[in-house]
């Protein structure tokens, strides 16, 4: 090694060593009740080898291969690489995910939550940054396991099929990507450690470009979690609409509005299900409720009273 370059490593070690890891110190003192055992892997998920920049497709093929969904990185180079970037962008890396029917669902930044999906059985895409702050090098890996009595976690990274990297080292790399991980599942089940916010956000995003059928296992599985939820239920209604379950529809949009009675979109939405059901009473009932909320609501609410007076007038 050149002196300058050793200098440079030798600056490198000291930074990392200077900096705190207080996550790991309070992992390793107090562990999630919720792991399984002390040490976990994930021996078979996938391992394709990274080549220079294409860490984020390979990354993400090696994810949808642990929950068998075939994928190579050089088909999903062309989605997820961007040659301006030499890189891959975490919103692309999301929308590349959905477009092969899966829900990735961003997870708490949080080392805790990152081990507990482990145990669950989840492999999990992580950011890090192996350089420093202001001179920054990006890079994707796989999070496959850990053991807690050698302070490691186990990495699918670079060109290393198993990469052992102590907790406190990877805390530190991964802090400065503020912590982002995601997980990919497939439709109708959620990481374990999923927040409700972060869930809402990867149902709605799936649905726009997946069949109603996948994204209604989605919207279910969140609601078995959180009951009630006025967003969900109003997702699981689309869902369905849009599926041509009308029946469905109406019982999500009719759980919406009791929920939010003062929603216009919740009663609106309703009155456009009952029309499809021929229930026309109902549904100007509906339509007058959600004109009666909301005047920002009322070109909407216009073109449902319009459908519902064509209805009558042909019958």
């Amino acid at each position: 090694m050149r002196p300058r370059r050793a200098l440079g490593a030798a600056l490198l070690a000291l930074l990392l060593g200077a900096c705190a890891a207080p996550q790991t110190s309070q992992l390793l003192a107090e562990p999630p009740l919720a792991l399984s055992a002390r040490q976990f892997e994930l021996a078979h998920t996938p391992y394709f080898a990274q080549e220079d920049y294409y860490c984020g497709p390979a990354v993400l093929a090696m994810a949808l291969g642990s929950i068998g969904v075939p994928a190579l990185p050089e088909t999903l180079a062309g989605q997820v690489y961007l040659p301006g970037r030499l890189g891959s962008l975490q919103v692309e890396m999301l929308a590349t995910a959905r477009r092969q029917g899966v829900l990735p669902v961003v997870l708490p930044a949080s080392l805790s939550a990152l081990l507990r999906e482990i145990s669950a059985g989840n492999a999990v895409i992580v950011l890090q940054n192996l350089g420093l702050s202001w001179v920054p090098r990006w890079h994707y890996a796989v999070a496959i396991g850990y053991d807690l009595d050698r302070e490691l976690i186990l990495l699918r990274s670079g060109p290393d099929t198993r990469q052992e990297l102590s907790l406190s080292t990877f805390e530190r790399t991964w802090q400065r990507s503020q912590m982002w991980a995601f997980t990919v599942q497939r439709p109708g089940t959620l990481p374990v450690t999923a927040t409700r916010d972060a869930v809402v956000q990867a149902a709605a995003a799936f649905e726009r470009v997946n069949p109603p059928a996948a994204a209604r296992a989605n919207f279910s599985a969140a609601l078995a979690r959180w009951p009630d939820d006025f967003v969900l239920l109003l997702g699981l209604g689309n869902a369905a609409y849009r599926g041509g379950d009308f029946t469905a529809a109406r019982t999500a949009f009719e759980a919406a509005a009791r929920a939010r009675p003062d929603s216009a979109a919740a009663w609106n939405n309703l009155s456009l299900t009952l029309l499809e059901l021929g229930q026309l009473d109902a549904a100007w009932d509906a339509a007058t409720r959600a004109g009666s909320l909301d005047s920002s609501f009322a070109d909407a609410v216009a073109e449902t009273v319009a459908a519902i007076r064509a209805a009558r007038a042909r019958r």
